[in-house]
């Protein structure tokens, strides 16, 4: 397995490695709405290796810091508050170029959900915005989540 692994890392779109900082990550309703899921300026850092593994955190800037300044303190609210306002995982990635699709293999997440899965989430990359749908986004809703990023250059 580690083999084709490392064969398929080999393969990858050199225009996708590199560091890429977030643009937007939105919901979008039927009727075409728009629902930023953490805030207007939503902070985010996606990176991609040409070995073929990648790291994503995205985060609501205006999470309220807890009282305690201690992890292990918090109280519910500050929790809760704090997973709502942070998305992260990491894990492999491989991409589908006959469907122009990338699917994220989830090692860890913050959402427990989505550890051990593989998404599939079509997407573009346009100059330096790499942008994808998640079709089935940690809100479970029937909705689609857009989510678009900047390479650093």
């Amino acid at each position: 397995m580690l083999s084709s692994l490392f064969a398929s890392a080999q393969t990858k779109d050199a225009k996708l490695t590199g560091t890429y900082e977030l643009l937007t990550v939105d919901n979008i309703l039927a009727d075409g709405s728009r629902v930023h899921l953490y805030g207007d300026n939503p902070q985010g850092l996606l990176i991609f290796d040409a070995q073929g593994h990648y790291t994503l955190q995205i985060y609501n800037q205006d999470r309220p810091k807890f009282a305690a300044a201690d992890k292990s303190k918090g109280t519910d609210e500050e929790n809760r508050a704090a997973v709502k306002g942070s998305n992260a995982h990491f894990g492999t990635y491989t991409i589908d170029e006959a469907n122009g699709s990338i699917i994220f293999n989830i090692e860890h997440a913050t959402f427990p959900n989505w550890e051990g899965a593989k998404q599939k989430r079509p997407f573009t990359l346009i100059g330096n915005v790499f942008k994808y749908t998640v079709p089935a986004p940690t809100t479970g809703v029937a909705v689609t989540g857009e989510v678009a990023w900047k390479k650093v250059e």
